[in-house]
């Protein structure tokens, strides 16, 4: 009997109908995970799970009595309960190193867009705005080339953003991370620095943590009035590692001069949120991996990574070794 596979939302066609050639699989996408009697019906049966954003807490386990893995097209796992999956032996595994240059791109993509106000100039062209031969200093955006750039979160992507930054662009680079890294230090000339110091002398401050219980709410009120009021901040890690309704305080305030997001703390955005009023914010809507190429390659992992452990081969991205370990 071929082993039973739920997808849930996201896995690239090609990969599904690889997956569909050896298990019986069933796609699910975006339904309501505690009361549609078609899912949870599958679920009971279900061998693993892989998809994007599927919350797995302890009543979806309770659900899922023969459920060996679930494999995350992502490389964010705050949707899963670990804990919970640690105590039913399940195991968890995600799609690191990936997507690490595409978003990178993104990051530096926005930064830049928020800097030299791209996305404002492009409508004030097609507007018709454009009425005379030179636009006056209204509309001049900021310098990106050697300025200074504070990394929240020297991992690898945050890695990737300063290789840009250095090498590209000729930018100092200063971070705050939970240990030093001396491969940056050494290769970008990255300066260690604590919180505080990294936000009173960066011109852009780029938010690059995974989200965790110590990183949620980690800038807030009393960091954004530390920042320099020509500051720019850019997000592209997790929308609730930042409390934003402090963010749109600062910019409100001209706390801060401008901001590049590419996720917020309630995703889709609200209609009626103050930052898609703002002429100083770029928005993008969580596209930071999101290219046809790293798409298809983060479903081949998340892919390799489910079958590894369904025919009981330790899989290459545990998220928790120990519950391997258990086995």
């Amino acid at each position: 009997m071929k082993k039973k596979i739920l997808a849930y939302n996201r896995v690239e066609k090609p990969v599904l109908k690889r997956l569909q050639d050896q298990y019986d699989v069933q796609f699910f996408k975006n339904v309501d995970t505690k009361n549609d009697s078609e899912f949870l019906n599958f679920l009971h049966e279900a061998d693993g799970i892989i998809g994007l954003e599927l919350p797995v807490d302890r009543e979806l386990l309770e659900h899922a009595p023969n459920l060996k893995i679930i494999s995350n097209v992502s490389v964010g796992y705050s949707n899963l309960d670990l804990n919970a999956l640690k105590e039913k032996n399940v195991m968890a595994t995600n799609t690191p190193g990936v997507l690490t240059d595409t978003v990178a791109d993104t990051a530096f993509g926005i930064l830049i867009a928020a800097a030299r106000r791209i996305p404002e100039l492009d409508n004030y062209v097609k507007n018709g705005n454009w009425t005379s031969e030179a636009v006056g200093p209204e509309l001049f955006g900021t310098n990106v080339h050697h300025k200074t750039l504070g990394i929240i979160g020297m991992g690898r992507i945050g890695s990737a953003i300063a290789q840009r930054a250095h090498f590209g662009f000729d930018m100092e680079i200063r971070y705050h991370s939970r240990s030093s890294k001396p491969d940056a230090e050494e290769r970008f000339g990255a300066k260690y620095c604590e919180l505080d110091e990294l936000l009173e002398t960066s011109d852009f401050v780029c938010m690059i943590t995974p989200l965790t219980e110590q990183t949620e709410g980690m800038l807030g009120k009393k960091e954004f009035q530390r920042m320099k009021k020509s500051a720019i901040f850019v997000n592209s890690s997790r929308g609730k590692t930042v409390v934003e309704e402090d963010l749109i305080e600062a910019l409100e305030q001209g706390e801060i001069a401008a901001a590049a997001l590419d996720v917020f703390e309630q995703e889709p955005i609200n209609a009626d949120n103050p930052l898609l009023k703002m002429k100083n914010v770029v928005t993008t809507p969580h596209v930071g991996s999101s290219t046809v190429e790293t798409e298809l390659k983060m479903s081949e992992l998340a892919a390799d990574n489910l079958e590894a452990g369904l025919n009981g081969e330790k899989p290459a991205n545990l998220v928790d070794e120990s519950v391997w370990k258990d086995k």
